[in-house]
């Protein structure tokens, strides 16, 4: 039998093993990343003050372990709880604090690429370092908590939190594999703008064993002629509810109002589906749940 100490010399080597993975994973600064409207934005140091202008950066930074170095974020984060309900609220995209932002000091504000909202261009303009840019596609989403985490100095923690929701995603989708995919009408707003099939959302609705409606060359997230929607008759609608459904002209016909498979998101589902973020997995089941009822158990 071996003698206890022998163990020593091993367990010493996988120690400096894992301390040297880690300090090789950590990152270095001055950090030169290039945002979604193609700035270059550098950090001289590991930013200690965030401001998060987004539910989705809110989340992020919680999930990959940066939650300590927000000091705000914008009005409409609310997840999680416990962390959004101890800090300021500061505006939102279209209509901004500045000044309260300003006076936060911070060294970085998360915010989103909107040339519509001109929120990074406000934000930069009051000599602040900003970061402009969301996820529109799936595969965004993991991108850009990667980028979070090399911002933050989190990029172990962003490592494991798209490691854990690709598992988890990946499990629930094995839960419709073999059935078959529901043609689906999805309402972001009753404009209506809807879901192509390459926005996250599109690929969620896939993954759940459906499909939306949209072609793919409208664009991920558009404003849609109602004749489509009633061109297409869709076998699921999600986004409203069926009595809104009913009023609609044209759509009393619709197969999907006809059967009466209309779902309205519950407002926690609501948050999770419209935010590129850390709870794919929270939508992705909400939507099998609509699409597919009996199959998960």
């Amino acid at each position: 039998m071996p003698h206890p100490c022998s163990a020593r010399p091993r367990f010493a080597l996988v120690l400096s093993t894992l301390l040297l993975s880690g300090l090789a994973g950590a990152t270095r600064y001055p950090l030169t990343v290039t945002d979604d409207l193609g700035r270059s934005v550098t950090l001289p140091r590991e930013p200690r003050r965030i401001v998060a202008m987004l539910p989705s950066h809110t989340e992020t930074l919680v999930a990959i372990g940066a939650g300590d170095k927000l000091v705000a974020v914008d009005r409409f984060s609310n997840y999680p709880k416990p962390v959004v309900d101890r800090l300021p609220k500061v505006g939102s995209g279209f209509s901004p604090n500045i000044e309260a932002i300003v006076a936060l000091k911070p060294d970085l504000v998360l915010a989103n690429e909107s040339t519509d909202s001109r929120l990074t261009e406000k934000l930069a303009a009051a000599g602040l370092t900003v970061y402009g840019g969301t996820a529109q596609t799936y595969n965004e989403v993991f991108e850009k908590i990667n980028v979070l985490g090399k911002l933050t100095n989190r990029e172990a923690g962003a490592t494991r939190l798209i490691t854990s929701m690709r598992a988890d995603l990946n499990t629930l989708q094995r839960s419709v594999l073999k059935l078959p995919q529901v043609s689906t009408y999805y309402e972001v707003d009753p404009s209506p703008y809807s879901v192509g099939p390459a926005s996250f959302i599109g690929v969620l609705l896939q993954k759940a064993g459906g499909q939306t409606i949209v072609p793919a060359r409208l664009g991920d997230f558009p404003k849609i002629d109602p004749e489509l929607i009633v061109k297409a008759d869709p076998q699921t609608m999600v986004g409203l509810t069926l009595e809104d459904a009913r009023k609609r002209p044209g759509w009393a016909g619709l197969q999907a109002v006809k059967s009466g498979q209309v779902y309205k998101p519950t407002d926690e589902e609501r948050d999770a589906l419209s935010r590129p973020g850390p709870r794919l997995a929270v939508a992705l089941r909400a939507l099998i749940r609509m699409l597919h009822p009996g199959a998960l158990k």
